[in-house]
């Protein structure tokens, strides 16, 4: 199984059509808000470079830009849950 955790801002709107995609789609994973706390600002540029939002990341590397966030649960989530 993958190790995954969005980084958000609740303020972002691409951060919002990611997190209503993973509502509708019955789809949970760690989330960490950068704007309220700063430690989680510091992991994603330690992880990805940039603070960016939003951002996968999968096994320790980051995936950014909404679509092809969305993109990755459309082809893996599923898979994913059966494995579990």
């Amino acid at each position: 199984m993958q190790d995954l955790t969005l980084y958000y801002m609740p303020t972002c709107p691409f951060c919002q059509k990611v997190i209503g995609y993973m509502k509708k789609n019955d789809i949970e994973v760690p989330m960490k808000d950068t704007l309220s706390d700063e430690k989680h600002r510091q992991e994603l540029l330690e992880i990805g470079g940039k603070t960016q939002v939003p951002c996968l990341v999968i096994d320790g590397k980051a995936l950014y830009e909404s679509d092809d966030i969305i993109t990755w649960f459309k082809d893996n989530w599923k898979r994913m849950k059966q494995a579990w």
